[in-house]
């Protein structure tokens, strides 16, 4: 793989099937290298696989597809572009599912998020962000830095790939699908964030997350709301002491289903799943977190008949289980060496769409594949490494190798987080490396997910000790193979992942010839005030001892490193790339900093493909200088 390879990826989305259970649409997304943007269109499948999918919408971007109950009516959500080429916000369009052209239903400006149907698939509920007044180009003639100043009084006032929140909280909106011409209904108000809509299946109430508490804003409390559907009634169905989100009604109604975790005590949790009466009553989790956690990329529970299905994370793979309404042990309806993306099932049909270590992702029907949008031929295999560190723990991982017999250079690529996997899937990142002639050795150390909470929870306190003996057990491991050439060994990662690639710079320096340091949390002191939520994540983390911060040991770095950031990432500012670049240059160490303007934490993946292909081509010109 060559990084331009990268507009060759087809990413499919959350599967929607029909009510009869014979079709599905799924939006499938890739990189638009020309026009520098990602573009996505909406593609219908029979389930049965008599047909190969075929594309069903020709938008710009497309997505977030879901069928109305009858069958009748796909709702989904479309970004167009004006005549000078500028995207606009996605809003809602329905289209008839049995022939015809879309009809756009809204036109916020700040655009609209996914909707539920009304069970009598009349109506539709959603949310979106809604502007103070003069902001966000509400104001004609007025641009951003002609706009008032902003007050802040909270500490969640911003997050990273999105900006400011205290300015434009999200609000329930109800709108009628059918009728030409029908106005949006705001349903909430005030000044809180409110998100994740469903709709009961007896039609009379919404559920949705938001923080209505006192001290709303300035802690992680995220409650479970319920109310009418014209907005009265407004109740909270939780206690305050759980973070919550993405709330579903379970099938009778009597319930409601949803991820969360606790909203204080340690800062590496499991999302777990929970249960809550809509009646009144306590919440019961019904997942166990040393099994079980939500996997991000599906980010959400369904419940259905029989329980709840949920997309756990598990040792590098993300599982489909399906969990009892009492807790029981779960039912595992899809396993093996893959990652779920998404999947929705009506009776004994169930869809799905996921990765393998071949594939970007494609779109099943239980373990049929109905599609073929990537081309498998040039993906590099995996090969499961697994250690054991000095203390005896067990430590889990991957080699992907180049083509040839070797010995090959080496890469150890860390992952971000902590709380996070690599695993069971096609990833760009140590497939360009790969296939750019370095073997990649990457794993899951204490602190990562997909292994339990204990092992999650096991670097509190400690981050960088306790992950370098294991990543660096898992690299030795890997070196024991007669292709790896120990002697030539570089290191790279990004986030939390760029923090240990500055820790091992220092602290293990002698093992590597070079080092990429990304998007990096190096000085946890300021990162307390600077990143988006460090507020809350730094101190319970790594503490307030300055020995727990690869800036503390900037002068043993001796290692050439180049510092890769980007411009507006809120999440690890650019002040902790411009800290280490300034104390590396003052001692005359080979650094240098790359900066990629207008870009977030995220560059590596949702960043302009022309600026993730040239960030892929600045790294392996250091190492092929260095390594």
């Amino acid at each position: 793989m060559k990084p331009a390879d990268i507009a060759e990826q087809r990413v499919p989305g959350h599967p929607a099937l029909s009510p009869d259970g014979r079709h599905v649409v799924v939006a499938v997304t890739r990189p638009d290298l020309d026009a520098d943007e990602y573009t996505g269109q909406l593609w219908i499948a029979p389930v049965d696989g008599s047909e190969p999918p075929r594309r069903l919408t020709h938008g710009w971007r497309d997505g977030a597809p879901v069928f109305s109950p009858d069958g009748r009516w796909l709702a989904f959500l479309r970004s167009i572009k004006d005549a000078k080429g500028a995207e606009g916000k996605a809003q809602l369009w329905v289209l008839p599912v049995a022939g015809g052209e879309p009809r756009r239903l809204t036109s916020h400006p700040l655009g609209a998020d996914e909707a539920v149907w009304s069970p009598d698939s009349t109506r539709l509920a959603y949310t979106a962000r809604v502007p103070e007044e003069g902001r966000y180009g509400t104001a004609e003639g007025v641009g951003a830095e002609a706009e008032p100043p902003r007050r802040i009084t909270k500490l969640w006032y911003r997050v990273d790939n999105l900006g400011f929140l205290n300015d434009r909280p999200r609000k329930v909106f109800v709108v009628d699908a059918l009728a030409e011409g029908a106005e949006p209904t705001q349903v909430t108000d005030g000044p809180y964030d409110d998100g994740d809509v469903d709709w009961s299946p007896s039609g009379d109430l919404l559920t949705f997350a938001s923080a209505r508490h006192d001290t709303w804003g300035d802690d992680l409390v995220v409650d479970i709301w319920v109310c009418n559907v014209d907005g009265s009634g407004v109740r909270a169905l939780t206690d305050g002491t759980l973070a919550a989100g993405r709330p579903r009604f379970s099938p009778d109604g009597a319930t409601v289903i949803f991820p969360a975790s606790a909203a204080s005590g340690p800062i590496i949790s499991a999302e777990s799943v929970w249960s809550v009466p809509v009646a009144g009553g306590s919440a019961t989790m019904i997942s166990d977190p040393e099994r079980h956690n939500l996997a991000h990329a599906t980010g959400r529970v369904t419940p259905v008949e029989d329980g709840v299905l949920l997309a756990n994370e598990w040792r590098g793979t993300v599982e489909l289980l399906l969990l009892p309404y009492d807790g029981g042990e779960p039912k595992v309806l899809l396993d093996g060496q893959r990652q779920v993306f998404g999947y929705a099932r009506r009776g004994d049909v169930l869809v799905h769409t996921g990765a393998d270590q071949h594939t970007w992702g494609e779109l099943y029907a239980g373990d049929k594949q109905l599609s073929t949008w990537n081309d498998t031929t040039g993906a590099l295999p995996l090969t499961e490494v697994d250690a054991t560190a000095p203390d005896g723990y067990p430590v889990h991982g991957w080699v992907v190798r180049p083509a040839g017999p070797g010995p090959h250079p080496v890469l150890l690529m860390i992952h971000g987080g902590p709380f996070a996997q690599y695993g069971w899937a096609r990833f760009d990142e140590a497939q360009v490396y790969a296939g750019a002639g370095y073997a990649v050795v990457f794993g899951n150390p204490r602190g990562s997910s997909g292994y339990g909470e204990a092992h999650g929870r096991a670097v509190v306190g400690d981050v960088g000790t306790v992950s370098e003996r294991d990543l660096m057990a898992l690299l030795d491991e890997a070196l024991k193979a007669d292709d790896l050439d120990a002697t030539r060994v570089g290191v790279l990662g990004g986030s939390h992942g760029g923090f240990m690639t500055t820790w091992l710079a220092a602290h293990q320096g002698h093992r590597f010839k070079a080092a990429v340091s990304e998007r990096a949390v190096n000085a946890t002191d300021s990162f307390v005030g600077a990143s988006d939520i460090g507020w809350f994540f730094s101190d319970k983390l790594w503490t307030d001892d300055p020995s727990k911060s690869p800036l503390t040991y900037a002068d043993r770095i001796d290692v050439p490193i180049l510092i890769v950031h980007s411009e507006h990432d809120w999440r690890c500012p650019v002040e902790q790339a411009q800290r280490l670049f300034v104390a590396l240059k003052l001692r005359k160490a080979t650094v240098e900093m790359l900066l990629f303007p207008g870009e977030g934490h995220e560059l590596s993946r949702s960043g302009r493909p022309k600026h993730r292909v040239q960030r892929f081509e600045a790294i392996l010109e250091w190492f092929a200088k260095y390594v």
